[in-house]
């Protein structure tokens, strides 16, 4: 590994840092004979002074200087190692502190006297490992870009299959495409709140759009009835929420195990008045609580054919008073501590006008 890598010394600029002009002057000679750009200082604000103007890409710095050591500088430098090779140089009593300055992150130290080639070897050697782990950095980096670039890639494709899920009950149910990707929105803020992690957050954002899927089972003339269904029409109305965990019921795949907790568990409240099972409290699964909540946010939030949008301070109204009943009261309280993030994606995500038309 780095047998291709090679130092150009017209391309690398060296700080001499000592308080002995001869020894300043003898490095600089060295180094500029051999092609090296060199620039000097006598101390260690002086070193300071020159990297904050300039790139450098090696220091070659004595230990023991008036004030400020050669230690100090390493570790006034360590942000930026290793992007400035250090080299020491030391006089054997100094020995001990040159191993400190390598343990700070020094590349190498030169023990007085030296010989010109010796110092070169060192620098060349320094420089050599400094272009190593910043190819190695850069490859991680960009490793980690393809990473990002990957998750967001399932992220979207999971997205894009939950809403090819739910696309035949919604073009046969008065929702729209938007309220089912804002539910998946919202639900993700909501877990962001809570703390989960980034894949937790992923995933209730593909599997909260799943919670009607079960509508599909259920007959249009319920489903897209403009009155009051009767006791017998809402029995069959309810279903859905059996009707969609069966759907889904099965799979190995993380979001859809959590989308068939979400759509048998979505009606369910928190007083245990809810449906299919009369559940309570924590009986419920979490991302149902959170899936309840904000699906009624949003079905209030927007228009409908048979409704206009409520106003903010209505809907705001009916999520307190479901506060301990209707919904679990810990996400009410954060729901409403957080308003305006879902007042965001409500805004950034309109209900498009062919959603509203039957007749497209």
């Amino acid at each position: 590994m780095g047998e291709g890598i090679q130092v150009v010394p017209h391309q690398v600029s060296v700080l001499i840092v000592d308080d002995l002009p001869i020894v300043r002057l003898s490095l600089q000679r060295i180094l500029s004979k051999a092609g090296y750009r060199c620039r000097e200082a006598e101390d260690v604000p002086g070193a300071m002074a020159v990297l904050d103007e300039d790139s450098i890409d090696l220091i070659l710095c004595d230990i023991q200087m008036p004030g400020a050591s050669g230690l100090d500088l390493v570790k006034a430098i360590q942000p930026r190692i290793p992007d400035t090779s250090v080299i020491m140089v030391s006089s054997l009593e100094g020995a001990e502190t040159a191993i400190e300055c390598l343990q700070q992150g020094a590349f190498g130290y030169v023990l007085k006297p030296y010989q010109p080639r010796e110092i070169l070897v060192q620098v060349n050697g320094a420089l050599r490992r400094r272009m190593l782990e910043i190819a190695f950095r850069d490859r991680e980096a960009q490793l980690a870009q393809k990473v990002r670039e990957q998750t967001l890639e399932i992220r979207d494709s999971r997205e894009e299959i939950a809403l090819r899920l739910i696309s035949a009950s919604e073009h046969r149910d008065n929702e729209t495409g938007m309220h089912v990707r804002r539910i998946g929105l919202y639900a993700a803020e909501m877990a962001r709140l809570l703390g989960w992690d980034q894949q937790g957050v992923d995933t209730i954002q593909a599997a909260a759009p799943m919670h009607d899927i079960g509508k599909i089972g259920v007959p249009d003339a319920i489903l897209q009835k403009p009155s009051a269904l009767t006791e017998e029409e809402w029995v069959t109305m309810k279903r859905h929420t059996s009707m969609g965990a069966t759907i889904l019921k099965g799979s190995t795949v993380p979001f859809i195990q959590m989308g068939a907790r979400i759509a048998i568990g979505h009606h369910e409240k928190w007083d245990g008045s809810g449906y299919p099972k009369g559940l309570r409290g924590e009986e419920i699964t979490l991302e149902a609580r959170i899936t309840a909540l904000v699906d009624v946010y949003d079905a209030v939030s927007n228009r409908r054919h048979y409704k206009d949008p409520w106003p903010e301070d209505r809907v705001v109204e009916l999520i307190r008073k479901g506060h301990d009943t209707h919904f679990d009261p810990r996400l009410v309280d954060l729901f409403l501590a957080n308003l305006e993030r879902f007042r965001g994606i409500l805004a950034a995500n309109p209900d498009e006008a062919h959603d509203e038309d039957p007749g497209i």
